[in-house]
């Protein structure tokens, strides 16, 4: 395939990694397809996009949404990670448990605890530090020593008059709180030229992900782009490390709460591994159905047992 005729005078490299093709920005070319999120053909690990806390939302002061917004849109494009809300959908979901729990719903809604999903990662999308030239035409001094090593002296976060932005991807694993990767990109105006950022193509999609703001301004598309160049890198980094952020990780140990048994398989009458005690450790191996969970003992003896008698050990 000749990588030359992709591009809206932005070049479009292809990496195969992985066994996965991913399409990454390398500079500049004079087609007029457009820029590309990287596919995976397999998840990576569940993901929670998280806003920055840094107590100032840049994004505001032009207009923009929240970069989580964009960054959202390119994971749920991508297939890499299974995307979890954290944001307005956690709330909305936390309304409907407190009607369950007031008996509201329906019997067999089963909507209480022990369903939802554990994200894998974190990801924060920000702006990169500049430790000169804060105010102005300039947006910096957001990640303070984030990147560490002086490295961010010389990158330059937003500039509004040269159209240029260069900003950082932190992802975190949620269970040892390492960072897996911190990666940095960059776009200018030169990248993408300007058009209109309606109707359908790669800007077609910003919107209905609620970040419509950064396909209707030229800034708007220069952050994108530069978004898009650090979730390019960070992707294809991801895959040639293959992290796995369970098995990298102890596993998590739960406390039994009261006496039960173990069972060999998820329900009442199937055949009893063995009793258990209250205060004993357990570790959850991942699988569940309904309210039971697989689960390991101190011995390696597997079997099942019921989720509403277990805590998580501390």
């Amino acid at each position: 395939m000749n990588t030359n005729v992709l591009g809206a005078r932005f070049r479009i490299g292809l990496l195969v990694v992985g066994g996965g093709m991913l399409v990454a920005s390398t500079g500049h070319a004079s087609s007029n397809a457009q820029p590309q999120v990287p596919h995976c053909n397999s998840r990576i690990g569940t993901l929670a996009v998280q806003e920055p806390q840094n107590g100032n939302p840049w994004w505001t002061s032009m207009n923009l949404e929240s970069p989580a917004a964009l960054i959202k849109v390119y994971v749920s494009q991508s297939g890499c990670f299974t995307l979890v809300d954290r944001g307005k959908g956690l709330q909305m979901a936390e309304q409907e448990r407190a009607l369950a729990g007031e008996g509201e719903m329906r019997v067999g809604s089963n909507i209480g605890k022990g369903q939802m999903k554990a994200a894998d990662y974190v990801l924060v999308p920000d702006i990169a530090n500049s430790n000169s030239n804060a105010g102005g035409n300039r947006i910096g001094g957001i990640l303070g020593g984030l990147i560490g090593h002086g490295a961010g002296a010389v990158l330059g976060g937003i500039s509004l008059s040269k159209k240029t932005a260069d900003v950082v991807l932190t992802l975190t694993d949620v269970r040892s709180t390492e960072q897996v990767a911190l990666e940095q990109g960059h776009s200018d105006k030169t990248d993408i030229g300007w058009a209109g950022g309606g109707g359908a193509g790669f800007w077609g999609g910003f919107a209905a992900g609620g970040a419509s703001g950064y396909a209707n301004t030229e800034i708007g598309q220069v952050i994108a782009m530069a978004y898009l160049d650090a979730y390019t890198k960070m992707v294809a980094d991801l895959q040639r490390n293959a992290p796995n952020a369970q098995a990298d990780n102890v596993q998590q140990a739960v406390r039994l709460t009261e006496p039960t048994k173990l069972y060999s398989d998820a329900n009442l009458h199937s055949s009893v591994v063995r009793s258990l005690k209250p205060g004993m450790m357990l570790y959850p191996t991942g699988d569940k159905v309904g309210v039971w969970w697989k689960v390991s003992d101190e011995l390696g003896n597997i079997g099942w047992v019921v989720s509403s008698k277990l805590e998580l050990a501390h």
